[in-house]
């Protein structure tokens, strides 16, 4: 369980590099807003092995006496290594901002393409993390995520060593969201909209009825709302000596 009292020093994310170069974003036999498919080029970049746990939040709560969790009375979502939940789009960025305070390093949300090129893990047309395979034969699907998110990295990770990419929990992203945007994306490093209602997310989650989502799935809400299946990862540009 989360427990209070935990120490205000932050708990940092490990993050791994994910190199630069160019992919093949969206997919041509997904939902509408995933297409057209288009070509990205990113900078290079890194993003945390995990998602935000209830761990490494609480010292943000403690320090910020920003709002306790929702979850955090219910034992289905308090384990500290469970992802944090229902945490909105402006919370997610405030710890990321916090994070970057306490430690000088430029922790923030990752972009769309970000996420969908680390979820990728290099591999460029596949459909899931692992390949093109009915995700109800990944191993324990039939015994994961029946009454909440699991804790972290229980499942192994992906060709970039990340956990969870694209399961647990839906994860927030920086950009706003446009079901259009990709008519209009430019090819370097995009960031998203201008502009919105909605941010975006990815990632499957715990609650849906297929638990694992395809790396090209779109999702979004308002920045405000807060779901119990909603969580956030960080990730950072790199840092040059």
């Amino acid at each position: 369980m989360v427990t209070a009292g935990i120490s205000s020093l932050p708990i940092e994310p490990e993050m791994l590099v994910i190199p630069g170069g160019e992919f093949q974003m969206g997919c041509a036999t997904g939902a509408s807003n995933e297409r057209p498919v288009h070509r990205v080029s990113l900078s290079p970049f890194s993003i945390a092995r995990t998602t935000v746990t209830n761990r490494m939040y609480e010292p943000f709560v403690l320090s910020t006496e920003n709002e306790k969790q929702v979850g955090w009375d219910d034992s289905r979502f308090n384990h500290p290594d469970q992802p944090v939940t229902s945490v909105n789009w402006f919370e997610a960025t405030a710890y990321c901002h916090w994070l970057s305070a306490q430690t000088g390093k430029p922790y923030r949300l990752p972009t769309e393409a970000e996420w969908e090129r680390a979820a990728r893990g290099g591999i460029e047309t596949a459909l899931y993390t692992w390949g093109d395979e009915d995700p109800k034969l990944q191993p324990d699907y039939s015994r994961l995520w029946l009454a909440g998110p699991e804790r972290v990295g229980l499942r192994p990770p992906n060709g970039y060593g990340l956990h969870d990419i694209s399961e647990n929990v839906h994860e927030w992203c920086s950009d706003w969201f446009d079901e259009s945007y990709y008519a209009v994306s430019p090819v370097p490093n995009p960031t998203g909209p201008a502009n919105g209602a909605r941010r975006s997310s990815r990632g499957g989650s715990w609650r849906h009825q297929i638990k694992i989502t395809r790396v090209a799935a779109r999702s979004s809400i308002p920045p405000q709302f807060r779901y119990s299946d909603y969580g956030f990862r960080c990730a950072m540009d790199l840092q040059i000596p």
